[in-house]
């Protein structure tokens, strides 16, 4: 197994380093290395990778505030100078916190933790045109395919299809983790819906099968790029 792997940071030494340490451990394969959180930003729309070392305080932009942006982010470790950031870090789920300066067993510790994650993601992989979920006393199977979106509230979700809609007590993001990433956006915090059942969009509004599901104004602009990859424009 190889993971894809991005390094950002706006200190030159700070890159070279853990460029020395990825090219030690053969199952982290380096793919790019970024100056700033706008960089990576843009190289992110072009390619998909698994996990990113990423620094915290950058200029224009921080990696906090960036990952925030991002509908679907990588996994992420963060590679930093100042512990101030470590709650905001356990709140976005990234996978490990390391301090500059970084050395490299405490870098290889970090690794190893990025493997075991990747590994086990692997083997408890779904599959991904059906799964089910309790919905009063019995298990409903579930057609991705029929998904048109889902609505989550707390520690409860509503999954709508077109024939009917189903409460079951899950997360949103456990339903995301169920879902394939190329077929479904989460336009807003609340919402996750099937790219393919979306009729039209008005306004911060996708409408999808008689409903409407809102766009958040924070990520309008990327989401709003992945539905119209297929858009016919006007000469």
């Amino acid at each position: 197994m190889k993971i894809r792997c991005v390094i950002t940071d706006d200190e030159p030494y700070a890159r070279k380093g853990l460029q020395g340490y990825i090219s030690q451990i053969d199952f982290l394969e380096l793919v790019a290395v970024c100056e700033s959180a706008v960089e990576l930003n843009t190289f992110l729309k072009k390619e998909q990778v698994d996990l990113l070392f990423l620094d915290i305080e950058m200029p224009y932009l921080s990696g906090i505030e960036l990952l925030k942006t991002l509908a679907h982010p990588p996994k992420v470790i963060f590679t930093t100078a100042y512990e101030k950031y470590a709650m905001q870090g356990y709140e976005l789920e990234v996978l490990d916190y390391l301090l500059k300066p970084i050395s490299l067993d405490r870098f290889l510790r970090a690794a190893n933790k990025a493997f075991d994650y990747f590994n086990l993601q692997e083997q408890v992989k779904p599959r991904e045109d059906y799964f089910f979920i309790k919905v009063d006393s019995k298990l409903e199977k579930v057609l991705v395919e029929d998904i048109l979106f889902a609505e989550g509230m707390e520690n409860y979700i509503t999954i709508h299809t077109k024939q009917k809609k189903m409460i079951t007590h899950l997360t949103l993001k456990m339903l995301q983790e169920h879902l394939p990433a190329d077929k479904f956006i989460q336009p807003h915090k609340s919402y996750i819906a099937a790219i393919d059942k979306i009729d039209a969009i008005e306004g911060n509004v996708l409408l999808l099968g008689g409903y409407q599901v809102p766009v958040s104004r924070y990520q309008k602009e990327e989401i709003m790029e992945r539905i119209l990859q297929n858009r016919i424009l006007k000469r």
